[in-house]
């Protein structure tokens, strides 16, 4: 059994004291990770293409900085998206943040539509798909997607391979798709038989011609695809917990892997 935390925030400016806060919180109720949503250290990406390259380095060095303190200050795993800057070019990033040691994932599929465009503006290779950022931390099996990259069945089919305990999924999710996340999260932990902490963003962007509403509903999915927790649409913190023998006992019960291993050993056989 394991505790760990979500934050659902807006993008956070300098200074460190809310978010600090946060971590304290966490630490009191004996939260072992914490995980935040996309675009909270740094600003929404509609905001990051009219902004100065080294303005963005400056907000990622800094927080950067600041969440390998906090880490460091209250012993926690910290799970952050990041935009990372080298050689003047951006990346889209997710930290994993410890005591002692810090690890990135790239993200591998970038949005590409015309009014939300991350894959011309990133500089993230585009090549074969690699596996995801998995570790292990206090007998838990955790893996780490970018939130687009859930509509990709390869995603899964490496963090089963990897005999993955929990799904940690930053996002920052708007306009009106509440409902197609619930479900597409629901379905994804029960095929899989893993939880899923989502963390969303909440706050809003104002464009030309419409308003960009981040809503929040960060939740915690158990691997037999039922919603246990979750948050509305303001600025929260929830702290869940974790017990291994859920994702344990839910394999079991349903067999999905069980059926694709007795089949591919038939073809090892062959």
């Amino acid at each position: 059994m394991i505790r760990i935390a979500a934050l659902q925030m807006p993008t956070q400016g300098m200074d460190p004291t809310l978010l600090e806060q946060y971590f304290k919180t966490a630490k009191a109720k004996e939260a072992r990770l914490l995980l935040l949503g996309e675009y909270v250290l740094n600003h929404f990406f509609k905001e990051l293409e009219t902004m100065p390259i080294n303005m963005i380095k400056d907000q990622s060095d800094h927080h950067l900085a600041m969440i390998k303190a906090f880490s460091k200050a209250y012993d926690m795993v910290v799970v952050a998206p990041l935009v990372q800057v080298k050689h003047r070019r951006c990346y889209k990033t997710i930290v994993k943040v410890t005591p002692k040691s810090t690890h990135t994932y790239y993200q591998q599929i970038l949005i590409d539509y015309g009014h939300w465009n991350e894959a011309a503006f990133f500089a993230n290779e585009v090549k074969p798909l690699e596996d995801p950022l998995v570790f292990n931390h206090e007998g838990v099996r955790f893996g780490v997607i970018g939130g687009f990259e859930v509509h990709f069945n390869p995603f899964f089919d490496r963090l089963n391979a990897r005999d993955v305990d929990v799904l940690l999924l930053p996002t920052a999710a708007t306009f009106d798709s509440h409902n197609r996340w619930r479900e597409i999260l629901k379905t994804r932990a029960f095929l899989h038989n893993i939880y899923i902490l989502r963390a969303n963003r909440v706050g809003e962007y104002l464009d030309k011609e419409v308003k960009w509403r981040f809503y929040g509903d960060s939740m915690l999915i158990d691997p037999m695809g039922e919603v246990q927790q979750v948050l509305e649409d303001k600025e929260a913190m929830m702290v869940v917990e974790i017990d291994r023998k859920e994702v344990r006992l839910a394999k079991r019960l349903w067999g999905f892997e069980k059926q694709l291993k007795i089949r591919r050993k038939s073809i090892e056989n062959l």
